[in-house]
């Protein structure tokens, strides 16, 4: 069964891209947009330590290194989930009908639905600025250290695609995203251009133990960065899974609220 998913998804993941591809112009301008929209915020960055030279102690290039995880993260569960990031058009033009008559999970079905190749800019956009901040940022990189990173990479992936799976199950009630949703989403990816810490003890607190964004942020990168050399922050970003458990659970009760559209 489960092979059967990788063959389905990758017949998904086939026909979504040459979707898109067809349209080749639109498709180029739309990445280049997308590019273009991540560099901007690379660039508020660059100008604010052109005229301070560092935020809280904290240099250009380990602002960086925060930067393009968060941008890496959150790109890429643009990419994959954006099935439930416009799930709100799916529940009111009653698509959603269609894929509760299809055999299979309807979490896996939206996951098919829909991908947005474009938003590989914007991931692209982070890798070229981590592998700036790798280099430039001072830090003595071992196997560990490499592997902290692509884990705080892969789970910040896994939590703002729990928080999308949130967003679209509040659909269910509301028929239509809430934009109070994007200051988890959009607003998380903004919050962690910077070492979460210089926003204050209250929203570190919040962002550790409430939305654990932090989790895969900010512990591990005082790792990475030598301020801290407990191992045990390695394994931190592990800690952002569990959110996956009641973003499951809103998902299932909204579905049991879930009200046809009747077309």
């Amino acid at each position: 069964m489960k092979q059967n998913k990788f063959k389905i998804y990758g017949k998904f993941f086939s026909i979504n891209l040459k979707t898109q591809l067809q349209y080749k112009g639109s498709f180029v301008m739309m990445f280049f947009g997308q590019f273009l929209t991540a560099f901007s915020g690379f660039m508020m960055i660059y100008f604010l330590f052109d005229r301070f030279n560092a935020v809280k102690d904290f240099s250009i290039n380990e602002v960086l290194l925060c930067y393009s995880v968060s941008h890496i993260s959150f790109s890429l569960s643009e990419v994959f989930v954006r099935g439930f990031d416009a799930f709100g058009s799916t529940v009111r033009t009653g698509d959603f009908d269609r894929i509760l008559l299809r055999p299979g999970s309807t979490i896996f079905l939206i996951l098919c639905s829909k991908m947005d190749f474009t938003r590989l800019a914007k991931a692209l956009n982070g890798v070229i600025i981590m592998i700036f901040a790798v280099i430039n940022a001072g830090i003595i990189w071992d196997g560990m250290k490499i592997f902290t990173l692509v884990l705080m990479v892969l789970c910040g992936m896994a939590l703002y695609s729990a928080l999308f799976l949130i967003y679209a199950a509040l659909c269910f009630y509301t028929t239509q995203g809430l934009e109070v949703m994007n200051i988890f989403t959009d607003g998380g990816r903004e919050f962690g251009q910077y070492p979460l810490s210089v926003y204050g003890e209250n929203v570190l607190k919040f962002l550790t133990f409430v939305v654990p964004m932090a989790l895969f942020q900010y512990y591990p990168f005082l790792y990475l960065t030598g301020r801290v050399n407990s191992i045990v922050y390695c394994f931190l970003p592990l800690g952002t899974l569990p959110f996956m458990i009641p973003a499951y659970i809103i998902w299932r009760v909204g579905l049991k609220h879930y009200k046809s559209t009747g077309s």
